[in-house]
């Protein structure tokens, strides 16, 4: 029986760690029949490192979304690997360290700026530099952290989320003509080098112990992982703008 993703062709950002969710969307991407291709930014070599552990090898392109001579080049780059794209998975986000943990009335606008454009304007740059190779359509799919609320010590990350989360309702209406279904996983906290970048994030993870419906597992990024790889499948062709919680409910309780 072969996968849901045979014949398909992926490229995939923020494989920085085996306990990312990238990597667990890269690896259920090739279990599933996915050709796949991988960016990386600032430190591409550790991206290399952690690709020989996907179950076939991979190649990693440096790609910092806010650099526009890397979006140029990219179409060029994957074209020449992979001939061209089914698939893109936005898994970016970066806010400077005074737009976190607490500090959201005092930080400067440069701090805000940077978080926007790494966390929610690469959403559409990076899908843009990919659009000559999604011909035939194709999913893009990002990773957002539920932006209906406030976040203890989340700060400017909120914001930024929400940011990406318009941005992806916009994108679903003007690339549907062009047969392109854009949607995010809100996924649940994992303890992955992003959350670890956050100062508190075990204050913010706490509250899945006492009010996730589902057991929910810091550790265990798979669930996600399995989210967007069923979103990058041609098992949701009518589904865009769409944000598909993974997070064991958490989003529909109140206390």
């Amino acid at each position: 029986m072969s996968g849901i993703l045979e014949g398909k062709r992926v490229l995939i950002t923020g494989v920085l760690m085996e306990s990312s969710i990238a990597f667990h969307a890269a690896k259920q991407a090739q279990e599933q029949g996915a050709e796949i291709i991988l960016t990386a930014f600032p430190r591409p070599t550790l991206t290399e490192r952690i690709a020989k552990k996907l179950p076939k090898p991979t190649k990693v392109i440096e790609l910092d979304v806010t650099n526009e001579e890397h979006l140029g080049r990219l179409a060029d780059l994957v074209g020449e690997e992979l001939g061209g794209l089914d698939g893109v998975v936005h898994s970016i986000g970066f806010a400077p360290q005074d737009a976190l943990g607490g500090n959201f009335l005092n930080t400067p606008f440069e701090s805000v700026a940077t978080a926007m454009h790494v966390s929610a304007f690469s959403l559409k740059s990076l899908t843009m530099a990919c659009l000559p190779l999604m011909q035939n359509g194709g999913s893009v799919v990002g990773l957002t952290f539920d932006a209906q609320f406030a976040w203890p010590q989340y700060d400017w990350m909120g914001p930024a989320k929400a940011a990406l989360e318009a941005t992806n309702r916009y994108m679903a209406r003007d690339l549907g003509k062009q047969n392109i279904r854009c949607n995010l996983i809100s996924a649940g906290p994992i303890g992955s080098m992003a959350a670890k970048s956050i100062p508190g994030f075990s204050e913010l993870a706490s509250v899945w112990d006492s009010r996730s419906p589902l057991e929910w597992d810091l550790k265990d990024p798979e669930p996600a992982g399995k989210g967007i790889v069923a979103l990058l499948s041609d098992w949701f062709p009518k589904t865009t703008g769409e944000i598909i919680h993974v997070d064991g409910g958490l989003h529909a309780v109140g206390a």
